[in-house]
């Protein structure tokens, strides 16, 4: 397995993970959805394979002025950005953007299922 196919499995997993979402291939690469609405990207851009996470404008903004490898998503218009995925990745960063991209999509539901699994899994780890 490609260092490219492992970091697309494991942006994979890590997305999938969250209540109610999908994958959806469309404009040439993997989309996560959480209902219809997408909230991350795996894909191709002038040949380098990167990652996108919708945010905020002010996380976008704070984001690249902290962080070299992210850069605005050519097609964001302010609302996504995006990291190389072909060097190092650190994932502790990119798992809390998942999160955050998700919950800036997801139906009310969707995050009440997602709180109460995460206080279920600190529940079962404080036993």
């Amino acid at each position: 397995m490609s260092t490219t196919d492992a970091v697309l499995q494991r942006f994979r997993d890590l997305s999938l993970s969250l209540p109610e979402t999908s994958e959806v291939g469309s404009w040439g690469h993997a989309n996560f959805r959480s209902g219809k609405r997408t909230f991350a990207t795996f894909e191709w851009i002038k040949g380098r394979p990167s990652v996108a996470f919708r945010l905020g404008a002010e996380d976008v903004a704070l984001l690249l002025l902290q962080h070299m490898q992210f850069f605005v998503t050519p097609y964001g218009k302010g609302q996504w950005i995006s990291v190389w995925a072909d060097g190092p990745m650190n994932w502790q960063l990119v798992e809390e953007l998942v999160e955050r991209s998700y919950r800036l999509v997801a139906l009310k539901r969707m995050i009440v299922a997602r709180d109460g699994t995460q206080g279920q899994q600190r529940t079962d780890n404080a036993s």
